[in-house]
Parts: C-alpha cells; sequence; structure tokens
C-alpha cells in the first residue's frame, strides 16, 4: 500500500488514512480536478466486494439506481455536516442490495457494523 500511497501523492493526491474504514484507504482529490472520493482497496477484501456489489446491482436495477439516488440527495441535505447520520440513513437500502446480491449474513453483519458505528 505504502508504494500506492507514494505513487498518488506524485499526482497530488493527500493520503487521509483509512477513516475508520478497515482495509480502505482515503485519499484528497488532486489540486485542478473536480471534487471525488478516491479510495484504495486490496482486492478481495469485503470492501471491495460491498462496493462492487452495489455498483453491479444498481447498473442491472435502473430503478433502483434512481432511488438510491434521491435517499443520497435527500439525506445529503438533512445531514450536511454529519456524514455519520447521512452513511447510517443509507445503510438499510444498501444492506438490502447486497443481500439480494448474495453476501452472507457475517458479511452483512460487518458492513452493518460499520455504516452504523458511532
Amino acid at each position: 500500500m505504502t508504494v500506492t500511497i507514494d505513487r498518488l501523492a506524485t499526482l497530488g493526491y493527500r493520503h487521509r488514512g483509512n477513516l475508520g474504514i478497515e482495509d480502505r484507504e482515503a485519499f484528497d482529490h488532486a489540486e485542478g480536478l473536480p471534487a471525488h472520493n478516491l479510495y484504495v482497496c486490496p482486492q478481495e477484501t469485503l470492501g471491495v466486494i460491498n462496493q462492487l456489489a452495489v455498483r453491479d446491482h444498481l447498473r442491472a436495477h435502473p430503478e433502483k439506481a434512481v432511488a438510491y439516488g434521491q435517499l443520497k440527495k435527500r439525506l445529503a441535505r438533512e445531514f450536511t455536516h454529519d456524514i455519520d447520520r447521512y452513511v447510517y440513513g443509507k445503510t438499510d437500502f444498501v444492506l438490502g442490495i447486497l443481500r439480494a446480491a448474495g453476501l452472507t449474513p457475517e458479511q452483512l453483519a460487518a458492513i452493518e457494523r460499520v455504516n452504523r458505528s458511532p
């Protein structure tokens, strides 16, 4: 991971640590780029499985993608300065997607623990 962090630094990204999420490193976007979130995760970790399962499900179910987008916009308005409540507010929706994607009860419990932690 150190090599990746160093290489991203040469592109202007600032490493922010894991922000409380195991197996995920967060970076601030480089100057001059549109605002975005960049995370680096080792392959085959629960974080990657989670992200790809949500992505694939939303691509396969456009109506769910619209509903998820609407939920995120509402939560962003409601919890402008409280990322924890924003994440908490979308947890049930995300868990439903992950359940449909076939994640195990243990995987779902681990994701819920992270998303609902204070």
